[in-house]
């Protein structure tokens, strides 16, 4: 398997940090980049286009960090909402009482998007050639 195809490290490290967070009776906190696409947080609580989510057991309800996005609901004043966070706007996971954590690359998911999008107009391009091949070259044949 080449480099290029390997699967993006960030909702394995996440996994692994918010365990080892749990596991020493800290309280997990996510730094999310809230000016990412798909992002859905409590607008009211961004500042300078990031916001700090508490991830404690106690604190969410469902909680679950898959390798396409981390997603959960958070009581926000009272209020119950669904939060989704995509793996390439989780800029660190960590603990609130001491800043232990893990902070990631933001070109990560750059490289990884750029690459699934030129397969994806490569996919594209081969199709379309196929069906203007199978549009110009119709044939019946008539077997005995």
């Amino acid at each position: 398997m080449s480099e290029t195809n390997l699967t993006p490290t960030r909702p394995y490290l996440a996994r692994a940090i918010y365990e080892w967070i749990c596991d020493n009776q800290l309280t997990p906190y996510l730094l999310v980049d809230a000016t990412q696409k798909f992002v859905q947080v409590p607008q009211q609580h961004i500042k300078d286009g990031q916001i700090v989510l508490n991830i404690a057991p106690h604190a969410v309800h469902r909680f679950q960090i898959e390798n396409e996005a981390i997603h959960f609901s958070a009581r926000f004043g009272g209020v119950s909402q669904d939060i989704y966070v995509p793996m390439s706007a989780l800029i660190g996971i960590y603990s609130r009482e001491n800043g232990q954590g893990l902070f990631f690359d933001p070109q990560e998911y750059d490289q990884a998007s750029t690459a699934s999008e030129d397969a994806h107009q490569e996919t594209s391009a081969q199709s379309s050639e196929t069906t203007t091949e199978a549009k110009k070259k119709p044939s019946l044949r008539v077997l005995d």
